[in-house]
């Protein structure tokens, strides 16, 4: 008979704990957040502010959550004790207390632990505490400050009229960052220069890098900063910049009228430490750069890791790693490579607003095979599970040791300079390259003579900055002080589902929209946009979090002195002058020449434009620009093909819209047994048929999403399915 009641968050986790609790155990999920504020009073905040008190009202979040509450109350009466293992961060503790609420538990134990492994959950029950009361306290006044911006700041861009939906905290913040860019993108200039080369015969190439006389820069010191959001470091080569092809012209022939020598020849070793595990932000960013992961897919596939005991718990600031990790990890390279153990366990400082009791993102088994997991994992969760093992293992390697050369030669009164680096040691670089490929330079001597070979110049323009990628994004974000780990996903998930940025070619774009809306916000609620004051916020719930100020007195004040009185002047701001200013801007950005696709239109064969369009999930439809105007193509995920629209008035209600007779085959469908019909379809300009299932809601189901069966000499054949027989 059960005597005690575990309540964790994801219901992804409660088979596993099953299985390491036994019998004795019920397990039960809350399905994350069950409560939230109501809708009812002022504004439909949900809450009143009476000097600096703060009354909440929660209820249940929807219906689920109603039954999820009745479920665990009857849980609770089934028991002798509850215990409270919700996810150990502050939105967790937040959860927790919402529980003890909702269930009517007075003192219910709480406990945390980063792995669901035997003995990470036997210790976290075998120590438990009480609620935090501080973590509570940041949870329940980031979603007052949260509703109070949105359901106050939202009204104002409502009245643009033109579709926006929201203002957020967070969100404003962030969408305000990549306005600024594409702004610095639209205004940029770009100006011609000229960079400047010499090649020996010697073997190498140097690139201009001024006079004899000219004062000389100051070196820069080299800093050691691991770039997640790249996959290699890149060097610049090119000369310094020479403004006018005269110029450069001039230098060459005075770089082929003197003899060359050298003047200058270094050489060094530099150590390359190894980059810290990661963290939320960082396993976002490496994610996303080397497998191509949005930010909320990155967290997505880490919650089906972490739930299957596979990795510690994803949504993390710190870098620190637990004792025992450190020794397993030595452990499994001294077994496996020697050669990279360090002298000493490798040690990572955290950011200063790290939670230092939290783990970096680990695996909880380095000794795991990887060919068992290949069978078990998908290949989404099998590739990220390798990256954090990689990063992990990397992580406590010796560093690598890198000879790097520097070479400066003389003509006249010109100097030339190469650089050269060579990996001497990998180090950590087996696990986690991230370095740029060796340049080899010869061995020379001070004083050497060089046999010039070549003396040329090139032509270069100055680039606008680029747009942020969302590892980019997220990188910036936490620099910044935007948001936190839980965060950073769903804020730029919200600006896409908003319509407020596109991803264009991997980067992120503004839309119009987003244009406007920004541009208004930079009006009415400007400092709200300002990265330094979100921060501030961030620096605020930080603060209560660790008990160094109580929240209500916080929220209160906030309101009083900043937002009410911001509010109050935002409602002067007149809407007609920002969409109307604004609008030139967004006509900039999106006054462009349509790519072309490789689909031809079926009535005059030439090929189709790409009209960028974020109402459908390609992000674009094809539409013939040789004036076949009813030529729209739109992309099927169930046919994987281009196909005309089905009606052109379906926003007609009255009209009974009659679809042509189908052919319906004799062939049973492999998922439902109904049968299989014929359906045309135009791919490249032809006209082609395939045979899917004839039930209509067929359409929307997943199991009959590969249901498709493609004509071939041989006869009907799926790619999933295979040949079809009758």
């Amino acid at each position: 008979m059960p005597k005690r009641l575990l309540v964790v968050e994801s219901p992804g986790k409660v088979k596993k704990l099953s299985q390491i609790l036994g019998s004795e155990w019920i397990v039960r999920a809350s399905c994350g957040h069950i409560r939230e504020l109501s809708n009812e009073g002022e504004d439909s905040l949900g809450f009143t502010m009476d000097g600096e008190r703060v009354e909440c009202r929660y209820i249940p979040r929807n219906q689920q959550a109603k039954e999820t509450i009745q479920q665990l109350k009857t849980a609770v009466k089934q028991v002798k004790e509850v215990i409270l293992a919700t996810d150990p961060d502050r939105e967790g503790e937040t959860i927790a207390w919402h529980l003890k609420e909702a269930l009517g538990l007075r003192e219910p134990k709480r406990v945390v632990y980063t792995e669901i492994t035997e003995s990470a959950v036997r210790s976290a029950i075998a120590n438990p505490r009480k609620l935090d009361s501080n973590l509570i306290g940041a949870g329940l006044c980031r979603d007052c400050l949260d509703k109070l911006v949105g359901y106050k700041g939202s009204p104002l861009v409502w009245a643009l009229n033109n579709g926006a939906k929201s203002v957020g905290r967070v969100q404003s913040a962030t969408l305000h960052l990549i306005c600024q860019r594409e702004r610095e993108i639209i205004s940029f200039v770009p100006q011609d220069y000229w960079s400047v080369w010499v090649d020996y015969a010697e073997g190498f190439r140097a690139f201009y890098k001024g006079t004899v006389n000219a004062p000389k820069e100051e070196a820069k010191q080299e800093t050691e900063v691991h770039d997640d959001t790249t996959i290699k470091a890149t060097e610049i080569t090119e000369s310094i910049r020479v403004l006018s092809e005269a110029e450069a012209t001039r230098l060459v022939e005075e770089a082929k009228r003197h003899p060359h020598q050298v003047v200058q020849y270094e050489g060094k070793t530099v150590n390359r430490q190894p980059p810290p595990p990661f963290i939320t932000s960082t396993l976002q960013q490496a994610a996303g750069s080397r497998l191509r992961f949005a930010p909320e897919k990155t967290m997505l596939v880490a919650q089906k890791l972490y739930e299957a005991g596979l990795i510690t718990y994803m949504r993390t600031d710190s870098v620190m790693l637990s004792p025992e990790f450190c020794a397993s990890a030595r452990q499994w390279l001294e077994q496996n490579d020697p050669e990279n153990v360090p002298p000493q366990t490798a040690r990572h400082r955290s950011s200063k607003t790290a939670q230092e009791a939290h783990e970096a993102i680990r695996p909880t088994d380095v000794f795991r095979p990887s060919t068992q997991l290949r069978l078990e994992l998908t290949t989404d969760e099998f590739n990220l599970y390798v990256l954090i093992w990689k990063r992990a293992i990397a992580s406590q390697c010796r560093a690598a040791i890198l000879r790097k050369t520097l070479v400066v030669t003389q003509s006249g009164d010109l100097l030339w300079q190469a650089r050269g680096q060579i990996v001497e040691f990998l180090g950590y670089t087996r696990y986690w390259s991230n370095l740029s490929k060796d340049t080899i330079l010869p061995n020379l001597q001070q004083g050497q003579v060089l046999t010039l070979e070549n003396a040329a110049y090139e032509k270069k323009q100055t680039q606008p900055p680029p747009r942020y990628s969302e590892p980019k994004l997220v990188q910036l974000m936490e620099r910044k002080g935007i948001g936190r780990p839980s965060t950073y996903s769903p804020t730029i998930a919200t600006l896409k589902k908003r319509d407020y940025v596109q991803l264009t070619k991997e980067n992120l774009q503004p839309t119009s929209l987003g244009l406007e809306v920004d541009a208004f916000l930079q009006k009415a609620l400007p400092d709200l946009l300002e990265t330094e004051f979100t921060a501030k916020m961030e620096d605020a719930l930080d603060a209560i979090a660790s008990g160094k100020q109580p929240w209500q007195h916080y929220l209160t004040n906030w309101h009083q002195n900043y937002f009410a009185p911001a509010l109050v002047k935002a409602k002067t701001v007149p809407v007609s002058s920002s969409s109307s200013t604004n609008s030139t801007k967004a006509a900039a950005v999106t006054e462009r020449k349509f790519e072309t696709s490789r689909t031809r239109c079926p009535e005059c064969k030439n090929h189709l434009a790409k009209i960028p369009s974020n109402k459908v999930k390609k992000k674009y439809f094809l539409k013939c620009m040789s004036g076949c105007e009813n030529v729209v193509l739109f992309w099927s995920e169930y046919t994987k093909t281009w196909e005309a629209p089905r009606s052109q008035t379906t926003k007609d209600k009255d009209i009974n819209l009659q679809k042509p007779p189908a052919n319906i085959t004799t062939y049973p469908c492999p998922v439902c047994r109904k049968p299989l019909e014929e359906y045309s379809y135009i791919k490249d300009g032809q006209n082609k048929i395939m045979l899917r299932c004839s039930n209509p809601k067929s359409r929307s189901d997943q199991k009959h999403k590969d249901v498709a069966y493609f004509k071939t000499q041989k006869g009907w054949w799926s790619p999933k399915f295979g040949e079809l027989k009758g």
